[in-house]
């Protein structure tokens, strides 16, 4: 009977020191996440408090299944400014995926971020990092992406030690030196290109395209041009003697004065073509600079903009990446070029265009519905989505979260559904009680998603 009791008491011991040590750990999360945010200055968008759940309501932070600790933050494009400071996100001794893409981050890079002992995936391209990558990596490193940024110095060679490294993308920075012997068993995206890179490009990289690599001058071999070596020029001959010193004769005075006044002329008539050639060229720059103003046009870094996804957006405009519009009340926190990216699944064709099932980075799924065949200026569009808002409200329709207007190009971004189409709800899958209220919007029929909650 003693036993018995023992053995409860341990089990109840055991038990109650889990879960303090779940919530120790998670309280521990939420602090570093939060003295990240007072550092970094951010968007409204970031709504963290330490008054509401940290693993159903922040935005851009994922828990694991037991609520324990934070396995995953995703805040691409959401205006994060200034440097990472040491000790904040470093902390999240449990994080495996940390996406910070597309905003403002400066700054050298915090070693302990890149050293996390679970961290498998980390995307921080297109920001303003600098200083040299630190060499300190977590050994189970799948991704890692740092393009588009200005970090100097050379490739750290602890990065041929990552056993699990499958795509590394280095591409637009400035680094520099020899390409290290970096460990292929397991990689199959590279992209070291737009770099000061120098020297000949390891064997065993050699199987990836030029594209990799193109962009670094003073690198060489395949899958680049052949490195030359270069033979010394030989030295002249001691024996030589330099040619005699011509004698030339004394111009006359009267030859002297010609002379000058030849150098005069040729002075004055050089020294005004050059000022005119000035002139015209500020005034072509003016007129470009006063043209591209007027035009809007927008550049990415670097130039380069990445390749859209083939499944829908591929009408989407260069100066409208990230134009995403979001309906007030919606906590996304995801941009265009997450849904460009994500895998997208047909779901179904119909009048107006084609319906994705799209999977974004983090998991999140939403359905996109891309319409081929409205023809329909920006304004009224505009307008029609504000109608579509309000109809939203019905208990029957589906709230349409965000939309993309191009002139080529129109998506309509909702909730996923998995419990069934409004197709299936016309064939009896499912009860329409109030759906039939739709015939009176017939210009809304192309945007609207009706669904029914009554199960047989």
């Amino acid at each position: 009977m003693m036993m018995l009791s023992f053995s409860v008491a341990l089990t109840w011991s055991l038990l109650l020191l889990f879960l303090h040590h779940s919530v120790a750990s998670l309280l521990s999360d939420r602090q570093a996440l939060l003295e990240f945010a007072s550092a970094v200055p951010h968007s409204p968008k970031l709504n963290w408090k330490s008054s509401i759940p940290i693993c159903t309501s922040w935005v851009g932070i994922t828990c694991n299944t037991k609520g324990s600790r934070v396995v995953a933050v995703h805040l691409p494009g959401v205006g994060l400014y200034g440097p990472i400071p040491a000790k904040t996100l470093g902390k999240l001794d449990s994080l495996t995926i940390l996406s910070l893409r597309s905003n403002f981050l400066s700054g050298d890079l915090p070693a302990d971020l890149l050293s996390l002992p679970s961290l498998h995936s980390m995307y921080l391209q297109h920001n303003n990092f600098s200083g040299n990558i630190p060499s300190s990596f977590s050994p189970r490193t799948s991704m890692l992406d740092l393009s588009f940024n200005s970090f100097t110095g050379l490739i750290p060679a602890a990065i041929q030690n990552l056993t699990h490294l499958s795509s590394l993308s280095l591409q637009n920075n400035l680094l520099s030196g020899p390409i290290p012997e970096l460990n292929t068993s397991g990689l199959t995206q590279l992209n070291l290109s737009h770099n000061l890179l120098n020297g000949s490009i390891p064997a065993a990289l050699q199987k990836f395209p030029t594209s990799s690599f193109e962009g670094n001058n003073m690198l060489c071999g395949p899958p680049l041009k052949l490195c030359n070596v270069s033979t010394p020029s030989p030295s002249p001959s001691p024996t030589s003697l330099p040619p005699p010193p011509t004698v030339t004769k004394r111009p006359s005075d009267g030859s002297k004065k010609k002379l000058s006044r030849g150098y005069i002329i040729g002075i004055v008539a050089g020294g005004s073509a050059l000022l005119l050639f000035l002139l015209v060229m500020i005034v072509v720059c003016c007129v470009k600079k006063k043209s591209g103003e007027s035009n809007g046009v927008l550049k990415g870094k670097g130039g380069r903009t990445e390749k859209p996804s083939k499944d829908f957006g591929s009408g989407v405009q260069e100066a409208e990446k990230n134009k995403l519009v979001f309906f007030e009340g919606c906590s996304c926190n995801f941009d265009l070029e997450d849904l460009l990216r994500a895998s997208a699944e047909v779901l179904g064709k119909g009048s107006y265009g084609t319906t994705y099932k799209a999977i974004l980075e983090e998991g999140m799924t939403v359905a996109v519905k891309r319409l081929k065949e409205v023809v329909v200026g920006k304004k009224e569009f505009e307008q029609q989505m504000e109608i579509v808002a309000s109809v939203a409200r019905h208990p029957h329709v589906m709230p349409l979260r965000a939309y993309y207007y191009s002139k080529d190009e129109k998506l309509l971004v909702y909730d996923y559904a998995p419990s069934g189409s409004f197709f299936t709800v016309l064939h009896g899958m499912f009860r329409l009680p109030s759906c039939s209220f739709l015939p009176s919007f017939p210009r809304l029929a192309p945007f609207l998603a009706c669904f029914g909650t009554d199960q047989r």
